[in-house]
């Protein structure tokens, strides 16, 4: 199996080893949008090794990866922990802060939000870089012409293994998302899922949403008996994770000027693979 060193000399066959090792220790490597500074990890052929340059005065903090930008929009990876907007407790520490400072840098305006993952979910999210674009990127949203897939761990084994779960889900004082009957604020929401993988406790989901409501994937999964692990809000009481279990792995939609189909995907963070991983 290759090794990270081994795939850095591939990608930089001119330089030394010792250079690689810099690279490495200077927090300029990631891997599956993680900074990774050990030489010898062994990587999978699903990894996807990314180098930083070092000339850049433009810099994004670990918890953002961008993955594509243009003149209308940006795609990032977005790590757990991190918010996408500002709130009342924190207005600095977001994914939004940190790229408006990003364009600010590079002389542009500031950005535009289309939508948001929870702040310990992880994975794709997308910005526009203008108010006509967004206004656009919004109405894809609206008529559902999004594709979007989320990876789940769960506890326990959902039966059928596959399914959809739809309701009208309404937000308590509470902030949770429960479904209701009929209800004027309720909203329909429709949910997809798919059993990827079972071990022991947990089962590893693909969830496809249709449609794109707050809390929607954890709301249903934890009305279905299988709450999403580390989701103290919805009724978990299991956190092998150390977080929530719950990731945006694909994004896809047509580009709001060229009109070009466009799909990012993140990889699953380490702690998914390493729970599901044979014989631990």
């Amino acid at each position: 199996m290759k090794t990270l060193l081994d795939a850095l000399a591939s990608m930089f066959p001119d330089s030394s080893k010792t250079t690689l090792r810099q690279m490495l220790q200077t927090g300029r490597v990631r891997v599956n949008a993680e900074i990774e500074k050990n030489a010898r990890r062994e990587l999978e052929e699903s990894d996807v090794v990314q180098v930083g340059s070092r000339q850049s005065k433009i810099t994004l903090p670990p918890e953002l990866t961008i993955l594509h930008e243009d003149e209308d929009l940006i795609v990032v990876v977005k790590a757990n922990g991190l918010l996408t907007v500002a709130t009342e407790r924190e207005k600095e520490t977001t994914a939004q802060a940190y790229l408006n400072e990003y364009l600010k840098q590079k002389g542009e305006g500031r950005i535009h939000v289309v939508h948001r993952l929870d702040r310990e979910t992880s994975g794709v999210l997308m910005f526009a870089k203008n108010f006509a674009t967004r206004e656009k990127l919004k109405d894809l949203f609206a008529a559902h012409d999004i594709d979007r897939v989320y990876v789940a761990v769960v506890d326990g084994r959902l039966d059928p293994p596959q399914g959809t779960i739809q309701s009208n889900l309404l937000e308590k004082k509470d902030l949770r998302m429960v479904s209701v009957g009929h209800h004027a604020d309720a909203k329909l929401a429709i949910t997809h899922y798919r059993t990827i993988e079972t071990k022991g406790a947990y089962s590893m989901l693909e969830v496809t949403l249709e449609t794109g409501r707050k809390n929607q994937i954890r709301a249903h999964l934890s009305e279905a008996g299988h709450p999403v692990v580390g989701d103290r809000l919805y009724g978990s009481e299991q956190n092998p994770l150390g977080r929530l279990g719950l990731h945006a792995k694909l994004l896809g939609f047509d580009h709001p000027t060229t009109g070009k189909h466009m799909t990012f995907t993140a990889p699953l963070p380490a702690a998914f693979r390493k729970l599901f991983a044979r014989g631990a």
